[in-house]
């Protein structure tokens, strides 16, 4: 087995024994992306496979308290590297317990931690001009604890919600999936998530800069749509970044 394949099952083992089997968990854990760590439990042959170079590995390694290397030793194997492996998914298991889910309503008052954050939709204008995507003003809520949020940096001020249609960021994001938006973030940082508004239609797509301002749309989905190219004037007149993305959740 090599040392890809090796560091894989390591991070699915740390997952089961340590964070309840919840891949969210080990993300905040070591300050990942959900997606990220997705991608890096992926098989070699996925096209959105992400390996799992020494950087990653070593790093995961010094948050979650193991020794340098532990990640690259085989199950089974008996020295100290290993052991320390062990030990850590053994001691911390109980602090990712996993609880009975709390249910709440519109009613419920806020919790000291809690804010609420609203929902974008498309919406059509007024006089016959088309539609744009707004924030709600009276629709859902979804709850965020300000503790979560202060560690990303956001400011709840600058936070809302989305909910992707459609299968053109699968596997990552499927059809149904609700992602936490950034609003705070417009600027393209090439490879990460964005809400758009694209002439009216709400999408989340990874997004590139191109030469002169224009930008390519990505999508994971790429067989099925293929990237989006469009120039500054386009971009200009039918396009607006809403904000990145920075969490997302979908139930199975």
């Amino acid at each position: 087995m090599d040392v890809q394949a090796i560091r894989r099952a390591n991070l699915a083992a740390l997952i089961d024994s340590r964070f309840g089997g919840v891949q969210s968990a080990l993300a905040e854990a070591i300050d990942r992306s959900p997606s990220y760590i997705n991608r890096c439990l992926l098989p070699d042959d996925h096209k959105n496979h992400k390996p799992l170079g020494e950087k990653f590995a070593r790093h995961v390694e010094r948050e979650l308290g193991m020794l340098p290397g532990a990640l690259d030793v085989p199950t089974g194997m008996d020295n100290p590297e290993r052991r320390s492996f062990l030990a850590v998914a053994t001691d911390h298991r109980a602090e990712y317990e996993l609880s009975p889910v709390e249910t709440w309503s519109d009613d419920t008052p806020l919790g000291e931690d809690e804010v609420e954050l609203p929902f974008y939709k498309e919406v059509e204008m007024s006089a016959g001009k088309g539609s744009e995507v707004r924030i709600e003003d009276h629709g859902r809520k979804l709850r965020f604890g300000k503790r979560t949020l202060s560690r990303k940096n956001i400011i709840p001020e600058c936070a809302a919600c989305a909910t992707v249609t459609g299968n053109s960021m699968e596997p990552v994001l499927p059809d149904g999936t609700t992602v936490g938006i950034n609003t705070g973030i417009t600027s393209i940082k090439d490879g990460q998530m964005y809400a758009i508004d694209h002439d009216g239609q709400l999408r989340v797509k990874v997004l590139y800069r191109r030469p002169g301002n224009g930008i390519r749309l990505h999508s994971y989905n790429d067989t099925e749509h293929p990237d989006e190219i469009y120039e500054a004037d386009y971009v200009a007149d039918k396009i607006r970044i809403i904000g990145q993305v920075f969490w997302y959740s979908v139930l199975l």
